[in-house]
């Protein structure tokens, strides 16, 4: 029995699961020029596995991307919610061009042109007629710029392609932004508890909008089997080749700087009887009543730990202090 309510889907009223499942590894592997973007090889049978896996234990919410495995993702949903597209809530976000047969990222295209194309795009990979919650993947898109995208996101809801949509960005003015649009339910930004970002999620709060949170476990360094010499496979996001912006993981090897501030707080995560990704889970639950962790998997068991944490509840306020103390937060 879970000890966390379902929660609302920022201000589009609709419910979902206290935790939805991040389904960009099980994409497979894509790229941009060498430098990989995907978590490397997957099995299709055992993430649908996982997927089902994780209804049965109830979670409704599936996030993904039209440019996970370069549609890959999408594909592997659509299989998955075969004649039961009714029971989840799917979210995928939009801008990025790539080539389907390659695998590789060519470009991005937030023009309303671009948008239209990529929603048609993805209603297609994912077999249904409608998108839960279609997010624009851009993070340091410019805002002054943002009104459009905006705008042609309202037309989609109009159209009932989209039921609501939200941006993916860490950052409050973008945040800002997309607030005034009315069909506007969503942020999804980086956040776990070696990584907080207090002014999003205050926005998030002020204007009812869902806090979606990528990297909940930090890229893996908030999971038990994740040490100093964790090496990353060559074609897995994380490893000797990743993109610039992977600040986890440095060189192919867990980053010291945050293995060393996991270290802090891991005894704390762990008591209990839970495990490290169920304490880093439920500290996300204690941190607002937005927030809507979507950790990645690859396999039933990751999914079936994961949805484990529900059962524990969140954090009490004493840990949250304590957790805030040890990382020099107070």
């Amino acid at each position: 029995m879970s000890k966390i309510n379902a929660r609302k889907l920022g201000r589009s009223g609709i419910e979902v699961s206290p935790m939805g499942l991040g389904c960009w590894a099980i994409g497979g592997p894509f790229w941009e020029g060498e430098t990989p973007l995907g978590w490397g090889e997957v099995d299709d049978e055992e993430s649908i596995r996982a997927i089902h896996a994780g209804l049965d234990l109830g979670i409704t919410l599936f996030d993904t991307a039209n440019v996970y495995g370069a549609g890959h993702s999408e594909r592997v949903l659509a299989r998955a919610f075969a004649g039961i597209r009714s029971r989840v809530v799917i979210a995928t976000k939009f801008n990025a061009v790539f080539n389907e047969t390659t695998r590789q990222v060519t470009g991005s295209d937030p023009s309303p042109t671009g948008i239209r194309a990529a929603c048609e795009d993805s209603l297609r990979r994912l077999n249904t007629d409608y998108i839960d919650l279609y997010q624009f993947h851009d993070n340091g898109f410019p805002p002054e710029k943002a009104d459009p995208v905006r705008e042609t996101l309202e037309r989609l809801v109009e159209a009932g392609k989209i039921r609501a949509y939200g941006w993916s960005t860490d950052f409050p003015d973008r945040v800002e932004v997309f607030a005034r649009g009315p069909r506007c339910a969503a942020i999804q930004l980086q956040l776990n508890v070696l990584d907080d970002n207090p002014a999003v999620i205050a926005l998030c709060e002020k204007y009812d909008l869902a806090a979606l949170n990528r990297g909940p476990l930090a890229m893996g360094l908030l999971t038990d089997k994740c040490s100093a010499d964790t090496k990353p496979a060559a074609d897995d996001v994380r490893g000797e080749k990743s993109p610039e912006w992977m600040k986890y993981f440095k060189d192919g090897r867990p980053n010291p700087s945050w293995l060393s501030k996991r270290d802090a707080v891991c005894q704390i995560l762990s008591s209990g009887g839970r495990s490290l990704a169920q304490g880093a889970l439920a500290w996300l639950w204690a941190r607002s009543q937005k927030t809507l962790p979507i950790p990645g998997f690859r396999t039933v068991k990751q999914v079936e730990e994961n949805a484990r944490a529900m059962q524990f509840g969140p954090l009490t306020s004493e840990q949250m202090r304590q957790i805030d103390g040890l990382l020099g937060r107070t």
